[in-house]
C-alpha cells in the first residue's frame, strides 16, 4: 500500500502545482526601463532598458512580443517578452505616447502627440500603412470589440475622434471636456468610456444609437482633496460588464464605478499620481502604475480592496499582462 502510494505521489504533486503565472511590465518614464512583476509572488524578475522616455506600452495576443512607445526616440521598439531582448522597431511618427493593437495582433494604431497624426503600422512588414490626421495633441487610442473603429482623443482639441478601420477616415467627432486622455470600450462595444483629465469627468458615450452620443458625465468627489486633483486619466471596464475603474491622478485614488448605473461605488486609495492600470487576464487583480511614489498597487477586483504596493523603477506610466 505505501509502495503505491508513493507511485502516485508524482502525478498528485503535478496536479497540485500552482497555476503558471503571468508576467505584468511597466514602462519607467524617467527611469527609461521596463521592470517585470510575478503576478503570483509580487516579486521584480528583472528590470531592461527600453529606449528614452517609455510610456505606452502592449503585448501581441499571443504574448511573444512586447510594443513599447519610446516617446523620446520617436519609435516603437519591439521586444520579445521571454527573453527582453530588443527584436526590431517599428515607425510610428514623433512622439508616441500610446497606442493599441488591433484584437487580431495587427496592425497597431498609434498617438503622434507632436504631429497631430494617428499613425496606422503593419507590424509585421513593419510598413506605415496610414496617417490619419486628428485633432491637437493625440493622446488615448482604443480598437472597438469588432475592430472596426478606431479611437482617438485629442488633448487641446478636446474631442474624441471615432476612424473607419478600413478607410483610415473620421466618421465621427464627439466633443468631451478638457484634456481627454484615456478611451475604453466595454466589451460587448455598446458604451465608450472617455477620461478629461482637466476636466475632471469621465464622458459614457452610448455607441448604440444611430451616432454615438453622450448618455452622461461622471465627476468624482472625495472628501478632503480638492476637486483640480481629482484628474481622470486611465480607464478599465471588466469583461463583465459591472464595473468601471478610473485612475484619478494626483488625488492618489481610483474610483469604483457600477456599470449598469454608471454612478460611483467607492474610492481606493493607491500610491501617488495613479496613472493607467490593467488587469490580469482572469481579472483578479487590477494593477495600478504610480509616478511619483514610484510603484504600482495590487487591487483585488472581486473584493475592490488595495492589498499590495511593490516598488518599481523611476516614474512608472504604462502597464501590461502577458495573457495566458
Amino acid at each position: 500500500m505505501a509502495r503505491f502510494a508513493l507511485a502516485l505521489l508524482p502525478a498528485a504533486l503535478l496536479f497540485a502545482a500552482p497555476a503558471f503565472a503571468n508576467k505584468v511590465f511597466v514602462t519607467n518614464e524617467r527611469g527609461n526601463s521596463v521592470t517585470v512583476l510575478d503576478s503570483q509572488s509580487w516579486e521584480v524578475i528583472t528590470t531592461f532598458p527600453a529606449g528614452n522616455r517609455p510610456r505606452g506600452i502592449t503585448i501581441s495576443p499571443d504574448g511573444k512580443e512586447l510594443y513599447v512607445c519610446a516617446s523620446d526616440d520617436d519609435t516603437v521598439r519591439v521586444f520579445d517578452a521571454e527573453t527582453y531582448k530588443e527584436l526590431h522597431t517599428l515607425p510610428s511618427g514623433p512622439d508616441p505616447e500610446l497606442f493599441a493593437l488591433d484584437p487580431s495582433g495587427n496592425p497597431l494604431y498609434i498617438a503622434n502627440e507632436d504631429d497631430n497624426l494617428v499613425t496606422v503600422v503593419d507590424v509585421r512588414t513593419r510598413q506605415v500603412l496610414a496617417e490619419v490626421p486628428v485633432g491637437v495633441e493625440p493622446e488615448g487610442v482604443a480598437v472597438s470589440p469588432d475592430a472596426k473603429t478606431i479611437i482617438n482623443t485629442s488633448e487641446t482639441t478636446n474631442m474624441a475622434h471615432f476612424i473607419d478601420a478600413s478607410s483610415y477616415k473620421i466618421v465621427h467627432n464627439v466633443l468631451v471636456d478638457q484634456r481627454p486622455r484615456y478611451a475604453e470600450f466595454t466589451s460587448d462595444g455598446k458604451k465608450l468610456y472617455v477620461s478629461s483629465e482637466i476636466g475632471g469627468t469621465v464622458s459614457v458615450i452610448d455607441m448604440s444609437a444611430t451616432e454615438p452620443t453622450i448618455a452622461k458625465k461622471i465627476s468624482f468627489a472625495v472628501p478632503g482633496i480638492l476637486p483640480e486633483w481629482l484628474q481622470p486619466v486611465g480607464v478599465k471596464a471588466t469583461r463583465d460588464g459591472s464595473r468601471i475603474f478610473v485612475a484619478l491622478g494626483p488625488a492618489n485614488r481610483v474610483a469604483v464605478i457600477d456599470a449598469a448605473t454608471d454612478e460611483v461605488l467607492d474610492y481606493l486609495l493607491v500610491g501617488q499620481r495613479v496613472w493607467q492600470m490593467a488587469f490580469t487576464p482572469n481579472e483578479e487583480f487590477l494593477i495600478t502604475t504610480n509616478g511619483n511614489s514610484n510603484d504600482v498597487s495590487i487591487i483585488d477586483v472581486k473584493a475592490e480592496k488595495v492589498i499590495r504596493s511593490v516598488q518599481v523603477g523611476e516614474q512608472p506610466w504604462g502597464v501590461v499582462v502577458t495573457p495566458d
